[in-house]
């Protein structure tokens, strides 16, 4: 398990690479929802998503030999465009595997930082890839598999019990892989112990809510249109963390993240992913079940899509 004092050293390594992003309350998403709700702004950090913390953490504990070899990730996006744009950034050598469902303007975003890109035809081909690349000598940089990111990725749980307002009862955090609810929980855990931490999936990308009904990682069918949670299992790390720390995880439909994402526009004046859309469904679920005195937190996670995408998107679903 990730403790507070490796979050916390992380937190002191890569200060001068990262943003500490701004939380702030919401008055439109508290008029919304109901509820006193802080916005952690993550999609401001560097490359548009916290990914930018876990990736500088790993490249920064690289060894020499390491760095030589250049990195490798998998990514459904924004944790290739953090590894290509931070591994230019500190002149080491990146190959991106991303699907050919990720984000067009993702795709765009790595290939412009300087990274080799290798497109498959699905994220099950893109960790195959992956792992074979590895195996040839590249240094993987796991996007959730890895303590090394789960701690940078807690800095972001580290800013929030720092800056949000003493009375916060709950957060809501997205999960693909993991790595940031587990990095997150575990710096709450330690920081702020009376609060409760839920996940937060689309449908079509259950990898966690299908490992907590299993008792651990499973594969899972993925059919999301969310491919930045689109992971095809979680790790026996992350799943550790979860079920120890987390309360529960939240499944919502992919129309109603879009949803999401028109209402951040609209109420929190946010640009933000479905992957951060999803948050809003899943914290009316919360503060439902929580009734009075739930003061909410939400994770906004990145900002990584583009106009097209999401009025595409919306318009598929009936919402513009």
């Amino acid at each position: 398990m990730i403790g507070i004092k490796e979050i916390e050293a992380t937190a002191e390594r890569i200060a001068g690479h990262v943003v500490r992003t701004p939380t702030v309350p919401s008055p439109g998403l508290s008029e919304l929802l109901g509820v006193p709700v802080t916005a952690k702004l993550e999609l401001l950090q560097r490359t548009g998503s916290f990914k930018a913390r876990g990736a500088t953490a790993k490249l920064l504990s690289l060894s020499e030999a390491e760095r030589a070899a250049g990195v490798v990730a998998v990514s459904g996006g924004n944790h290739g465009i953090a590894l290509a744009v931070m591994a230019a950034a500190l002149d080491v050598k990146a190959t991106v595997v991303m699907p050919r469902t990720a984000p067009a303007r993702s795709v765009a975003l790595a290939e412009r930082a300087g990274a080799q890109l290798r497109l498959t035809d699905g994220m099950d081909s893109a960790f195959a890839l992956v792992t074979r690349l590895r195996d040839e000598g590249l240094t993987l940089v796991h996007p959730f598999d890895d303590p090394v990111v789960i701690a940078g990725q807690g800095t972001v749980g580290l800013e929030l019990a720092e800056d949000a307002a003493d009375d916060l009862t709950d957060v809501v955090v997205s999960i693909g892989g993991g790595g940031l609810i587990a990095g997150v929980a575990a710096a709450l855990a330690a920081r702020r112990p009376g609060v409760r931490v839920w996940g937060v999936e689309t449908e079509g990308a259950e990898a966690m809510s299908g490992a907590l009904r299993a008792g651990g990682p499973v594969p899972v069918a993925l059919s999301s249109l969310v491919t930045t949670l689109s992971a095809p299992s979680v790790s026996q790390l992350t799943y550790d963390h979860v079920s120890a720390l987390v309360e529960e995880v939240l499944v919502v439909p992919d129309r109603d993240a879009v949803q999401g994402s028109l209402d951040l526009a609209d109420h929190a004046k946010v640009w933000a992913e479905p992957a951060a859309g999803c948050l809003l469904p899943a914290a009316r679920q919360v503060a439902a079940r929580v009734g009075d005195g739930a003061r909410i937190g939400l994770v906004v996670c990145g900002g990584n899509t583009a106009p097209r995408e999401l009025t595409g998107w919306a318009e598929r679903f009936g919402l513009l």
